[in-house]
């Protein structure tokens, strides 16, 4: 099994990546989608961050008012670091659950979108690593454009995040989605054909059909070295 790492940094365009790998068949397990789920009323993570950050961060529902909530943690770094310690725990389930999944399922080419790669440690269980990038002024620009907020709170939330020229150091695959949607999805034919590649050996031998293989040869061993004794 081939494990992608996928992350960008805010309106870098990484969840147009994501959507692009998902239109061609690769199978995406999305961080963001697993935080909303760990977030909902009454589960182990919801109650963790109501005892934390008290029953104003609460919608009339009680579900988490979630944009209140980013505005708290966007502005106090202690607040967001304790924010992704509760979760943590909780998210990295979620994934390695869907993960078996698609591993029961036979898939051997999946993708996993966590925009926190770096941050919460999970690069050292991906290969290749792909981060989507753009410079720092396009995404100022495209982030108040999108959210319709001010240069201030923008910049706010960018900084709030390890920068992308940082993570694209740490990189395997650089997609530079500073150009246009044209550009963007003929980078992405790219990227989609080095990472559809044949499996490498070990890949291979951590898939569902590798691992059959290997039972099936030491069934098939065993029952050799008896039937000789015999």
């Amino acid at each position: 099994m081939r494990i992608v790492g996928l992350t960008g940094g805010i309106s870098s365009g990484k969840s147009t990546v994501s959507n692009l790998f998902k239109s061609h068949g690769v199978s995406v397990v999305d961080a963001d989608l697993i935080a909303r789920d760990v977030l909902k009323k009454g589960t182990g993570g919801w109650k963790k961050v109501v005892a934390a950050f008290g029953g104003d961060i609460l919608q009339a529902n009680g579900e988490v008012d979630r944009p209140k909530l980013g505005q708290i943690v966007f502005t106090d770094p202690t607040k967001r670091q304790l924010l992704n310690r509760l979760l943590a725990p909780y998210i990295s389930s979620g994934i390695f659950w869907e993960i078996v999944k698609l591993w029961v399922r036979g898939f051997k080419v999946i993708v996993l979108d966590v925009p926190l790669l770096f941050e919460a440690k999970m690069d050292k269980w991906t290969k290749p690593i792909i981060v989507v990038w753009i410079d720092p002024e396009t995404q100022l620009k495209r982030l108040m454009k999108r959210d319709r907020t001010s240069e201030e709170d923008a910049q706010n939330r960018i900084n709030a995040q390890m920068s992308l020229d940082l993570k694209r150091t740490k990189a395997d695959i650089v997609i530079d989605n500073t150009g246009s949607r044209e550009d963007l999805n003929e980078h992405f034919r790219k990227v989609l054909f080095e990472v559809t590649k044949p499996l490498t050996w070990t890949e291979f031998g951590l898939s569902r059909q590798g691992a059959l293989l290997v039972f099936v040869s030491v069934v098939v061993g065993v029952l050799l070295c008896r039937k000789i004794q015999c």
